[in-house]
C-alpha cells in the first residue's frame, strides 16, 4: 500500500528529535508540507535542514514553548503563514517526568499539564475551525502506555497522559461529523538518544543496555522511531479513514491493557 500525503500540510510539536522528528520526516517523505515546532533553535534548525535534504516538500521550523499560550498562538500563526493551511496536527511535545506522590507539588503538576495537556488543547483549538470548514482533518495525540496502565510513582506524566486520552475520545466524537479523525498513539520503549546517554552514564555497552531494558517486552527489543512514524503516517492518511477515537499501543506488547 502506497501512502501519499500529497497536498496535505502538517504541524508536529516536539519535532526537533526523537519521535517528533521521525514523524515529521515520514510525513514530508510522503508528500506533506510540514511545520516542525520545538523549543531549541539549534536542534530545530538541524532537523529542518536534514529533512529538506531528503524531500521536495516544504519544511519549516518554528521555535515555541508549548506550555505557554502565547507561544502556541505564535507557532500556529507562523505555520499558517508558511504553509497556508493545516490539515494534520500531531501533539507530541512533552517530557517523561515522574516521581513519588509526596514530591509532587502543585507547581510540578501544573507545569506538566500546561505542556502536555493544555499545549494540545490550545493548538487543536486554533486549527479546529479550518478542519471543520474543509471537512477533512487528522489529529494525533502522542501519549504513553502509562495513560492506560499507570505504575506507582508515575505521576505527573501518567496523569496528564490519561487526560490526553480522554481529550482524544471527546474530540473524536465532536470531529466525526466533520470528517476530523482524532486518535492517540501510546509510546512504549522506543530507541532514542536518551537511552544512548543513559548507557554512557552507567558505563554499560549500548547493546547490553538495550537488551536489559527490553527484557519485559514480549517482542524482545526496543521499538524504532521509524516504526512509530510509519503508524502515524498511516493514521493521518486517507487509507485509514475509518479509524477515530482510538488509543493505539506502539509498545511491542508491553502494556497489560489493550
Amino acid at each position: 500500500m502506497d501512502i501519499s500525503l500529497s497536498g496535505r500540510s502538517a504541524i508536529v510539536t516536539g519535532a526537533s528529535k526523537g519521535l517528533g522528528l521521525a514523524m515529521a520526516t515520514q510525513f514530508a517523505s510522503s508528500g506533506a508540507d510540514v511545520a516542525l515546532v520545538a523549543r531549541g533553535r539549534e536542534a530545530l534548525d538541524a532537523a529542518v535542514a536534514d529533512i529538506r535534504g531528503k524531500v521536495q516538500a516544504k519544511v519549516v521550523g518554528v521555535t515555541a514553548d508549548m506550555s505557554k499560550a502565547d507561544d502556541v498562538k505564535r507557532a500556529y500563526d507562523e505555520a499558517m503563514r508558511a504553509l497556508g493551511k493545516l490539515d494534520i496536527v500531531v501533539n507530541n511535545a512533552g517530557t517523561s517526568r515522574n516521581g513519588s506522590f509526596e514530591a509532587l507539588t502543585d507547581e510540578i503538576m501544573q507545569e506538566d499539564l500546561d505542556l502536555k495537556l493544555f499545549g494540545a488543547i490550545r493548538l487543536t483549538r486554533l486549527v479546529w475551525p479550518q478542519l471543520k470548514e474543509r471537512r477533512w482533518g487528522r489529529i494525533i495525540n502522542v501519549l504513553n502506555i502509562g495513560a492506560k496502565a499507570p505504575k506507582a510513582a508515575s505521576a505527573p506524566t501518567s496523569i496528564s497522559r490519561a487526560a490526553g486520552m480522554a481529550l482524544t475520545k471527546a474530540l473524536a466524537g465532536e470531529g466525526a461529523p466533520h470528517n476530523i479523525l482524532v486518535n492517540a498513539m501510546l509510546v512504549g520503549l522506543i530507541e532514542s538518544d536518551q537511552h544512548v546517554q543513559r548507557a554512557k552514564r552507567t558505563g554499560v555497552a549500548l547493546d547490553d543496555y538495550k537488551k536489559n531494558a527490553s527484557k519485559n517486552i514480549p517482542l524482545g527489543r526496543m521499538g524504532k522511531p521509524e516504526e512509530f512514524a510509519a503508524m502515524a503516517c498511516l493514521l493521518v492518511s486517507d487509507a485509514c479513514g475509518f479509524v477515530t477515537g482510538t488509543a493505539i499501543n506502539v509498545d511491542g506488547g508491553a502494556s497489560p491493557v489493550v
